[in-house]
């Protein structure tokens, strides 16, 4: 069965030109096992059927190639990781990454901590607290190639925790559902003001269903002033 698994995943991933090794789908069967093992006791997912995790969680993840060359990515923070979605699958695909997963639920945090261990992955860390702290702090703030989120917030608040991470000329994608024109149209001042610039908005369906996702990249172009992100609670209260 888990053959079948395995090939199911390969092939999903085939559909958006991303190839894995064996290893790698073994890595991702052992993440749902995990995923749905752990669901039972604490709420880290609503999806739970394979096929419907694979295509999106898995596959939803690692759309992204769409808009980005990871090849030219070395560092990579995920805001808002929950149960480790978009950065688990994106470090699975590129093993070579430097992965930060910032969450401020603890239950979550030791989730992931067993799956980076379960999984060996090498060079990932993860945050526990909330992300308008950890950019106030040197070791993070302008250090990341890329930062992404996949958590449920506006894009005029996302932007506020996510671009204080990105180093100039680095960039920061939102993967978001449908509606999304309308939100970037309403960020775009605040994006502004952090430095950022809207460079593309590509819209496409997950393979084989009639889900609508929008991946907003935003380019990092100039330092984001000190003042940003605002104290915590009210980037999410009083969007830019």
């Amino acid at each position: 069965m888990s053959d079948m698994k395995s090939n199911s995943i390969y092939e999903k991933m085939k559909e958006i030109d991303v190839e894995l090794s064996e290893h790698q789908c073994n890595q991702f069967l052992t993440y749902y096992d995990m995923l749905v093992e752990r669901n039972k006791v604490m709420n880290l997912t609503t999806i739970t059927e394979f096929d419907e995790v694979v295509l999106k969680h898995f596959v939803d993840s690692i759309s992204l190639v769409k808009v980005i060359d990871l090849h030219k990515i070395s560092s990579l923070i995920d805001i808002g990781t929950g149960a480790g979605f978009p950065g688990i699958p994106l470090k699975i695909y590129r093993p070579e990454l430097q992965v930060v997963l910032l969450d401020s639920l603890n239950k979550r945090i030791k989730f992931l901590t067993d799956v980076i261990n379960t999984l060996e992955l090498q060079s990932v860390k993860v945050l526990h607290g909330r992300a308008e702290d950890f950019s106030r702090d040197n070791e993070y703030r302008e250090k990341f190639d890329l930062c992404v989120s996949r958590a449920v917030a506006n894009l005029s608040t996302l932007s506020e925790y996510c671009l204080p991470y990105v180093k100039i000329g680095g960039s920061f994608i939102s993967y978001k559902a449908d509606k999304a024109t309308e939100e970037a149209q309403q960020a775009k001042n605040g994006i502004f003001l952090l430095g950022g610039k809207i460079i593309s908005q590509t819209e496409f369906y997950l393979p084989g269903s009639n889900m609508i996702r929008n991946l907003i990249k935003i380019e990092k172009v100039s330092k984001t002033s000190s003042r940003y992100p605002r104290k915590a609670g009210i980037p999410s209260k009083e969007p830019l």
